[in-house]
């Protein structure tokens, strides 16, 4: 079995739940490219962008059913009932999302109700913002004898506020690197909780915009002035947040060659 082939991509009746990568089609997997190629129905998040799109067959229908935030503007209970018409109509769907599927993109949730509602599914992974954006912007998010550990974190649940569910305190003493997603928005409380439980207020924090974009930027702050900083930056969104001693490391090792002319870095006072 070839994996690479060029007919490899959903089946009519099935629904394939694709990861779109951070942004930069290049850093679409092969499978990715060809699902998009043979797919008779694409629902795609906001997130990804033209040249992702661009891959789409002519003649095939591309809807768009991005959320921000709290806002939506597709209810989940309707794309959901999108695919699986379309997969009952005999399409070959795939439901387009930024990053990975299965971290913060609800997939789990869509790969259930297709499973109950006995549609064939498929998840093809991405290349979640997670790992992509710090290393984009020269930060490895761990690093000997620095940081050993990586907790990803969503910076606002259903209701567009921050998480009850997470344990600051647990989070502050770990020594793990915290990689916030969605997290401008509520970055002000993050930071007070974080900080009151104990994480000092010069911990080292890097916000990535539009991570392998040509608007690419950094903002390299601390955690006791990252709000204003990031205000002080109008930082865009989509927009990652990166705490801890290895968000110090962006730009240490000196330009890296995944760097492009067009990517700034705008630098903040650590204090």
């Amino acid at each position: 079995m070839s994996f690479l082939a060029a007919t490899d991509g959903p089946r009519p009746g099935e629904v394939w739940l694709v990861g779109a990568g951070p942004g930069d089609p290049e850093l679409l997997t092969l499978r990715a490219a060809n699902a998009l190629r043979r797919a008779d129905l694409v629902l795609h998040d906001a997130l990804p962008g033209r040249g992702v799109l661009r891959l789409v067959r002519a003649g095939a229908t591309i809807v768009p059913v991005g959320k921000r935030k709290a806002a939506q503007a597709t209810p989940q209970s309707a794309i959901i009932a999108r695919m699986i018409a379309g997969a009952r109509a005999g399409q070959r769907v795939v439901r387009l999302k930024g990053g990975d599927p299965f971290l913060f993109g609800r997939g789990g949730e869509e790969a259930a109700a297709l499973a109950a509602a006995g549609i064939i599914w498929r998840v093809v992974p991405g290349v979640t913002a997670g790992t992509a954006a710090p290393a984009a912007a020269g930060i490895p998010i761990t690093h000997r004898g620095i940081a050993s550990a990586v907790t990803f974190v969503t910076g606002h649940d259903e209701s567009g506020r921050l998480p009850n569910s997470l344990d600051w305190e647990a989070l502050a003493r770990s020594g793990a690197t915290l990689v916030a997603f969605m997290a401008l928005s509520c970055l002000d409380e993050m930071a007070v909780r974080l900080i009151s439980a104990g994480l000092p207020a010069g911990t080292p924090v890097s916000v990535i915009s539009q991570a392998s974009l040509p608007g690419q930027t950094t903002v390299a702050t601390t955690l006791g002035a990252c709000t204003l900083a990031v205000r002080r930056a109008a930082t865009p969104t989509p927009a990652l947040v990166v705490i801890g001693q290895v968000a110090a490391l962006g730009g240490a090792f000196g330009q890296s060659a995944n760097e492009s002319p067009h990517i700034a870095r705008a630098a903040v006072a650590m204090s």
